[in-house]
């Protein structure tokens, strides 16, 4: 498989990036799953549902399964932080590309979305400059990059061009849980 990360500040356009990335690369006939990083509690379960009854009986894990999905709730007993390595442990292996939101600090090869800070907003920093694991910059704003680069810059309003650039460095991105994050 092959594992794209996408880091950025909130509100850089992240999510509507790999929103618009995924049917594309779908079109080509791939299967692509997502990871995403949750910074809030979060919960795909609810009250009065056999599984969650089961989960708040303590049951570690609960499998819900129809002919359309599967999902796996598992409850840690004391707050975990994964990894990316270990959540992509977790997917399916007959995936062809996993984009990954979030992790900014991982080691896993990434595009870095960037836009400029809104009239009277803070600046928000690059990782480029220090994160030999950006391998792209996506940005509605070449122009106002903070730190020159000599990295691709692709247009964060063309996903088109995103997926293009993706599956010509497909190679880079290919992934070997050993590897911690396909830099070749």
């Amino acid at each position: 498989m092959k594992v794209a990360g996408f880091a950025g500040y909130s509100g850089s356009g992240k999510t509507t990036l790999i929103e618009q990335i995924i049917p594309l690369l779908r079109q080509q006939g791939l299967r692509v799953s997502v990871v995403k990083h949750a910074h809030h509690r979060f919960d795909i379960d609810h009250p009065g549902k056999d599984s969650h009854r089961h989960r708040e009986a303590g049951a570690f894990e609960v499998v819900i399964a129809s002919d359309r999905r599967l999902a796996l709730v598992r409850e840690f007993e004391r707050p975990a932080q994964l990894t990316v390595h270990q959540m992509l442990a977790e997917l399916y292996d007959g995936v062809d590309w996993v984009l990954v939101e979030g992790f900014k600090e991982s080691d896993i090869l990434k595009v870095e979305v960037w836009r400029a800070p809104e009239p009277g907003r803070e600046e928000r920093p690059v990782r480029y400059p220090e994160d030999d694991f950006v391998a792209a910059v996506a940005t509605d704003s070449p122009g106002l990059l903070p730190v020159p680069t000599q990295l691709p810059v692709l247009d964060l309003n063309q996903p088109a061009q995103v997926v293009q650039w993706l599956l010509q460095q497909a190679d880079r991105f290919e992934y070997d849980g050993d590897m911690r994050g396909g830099l070749l």
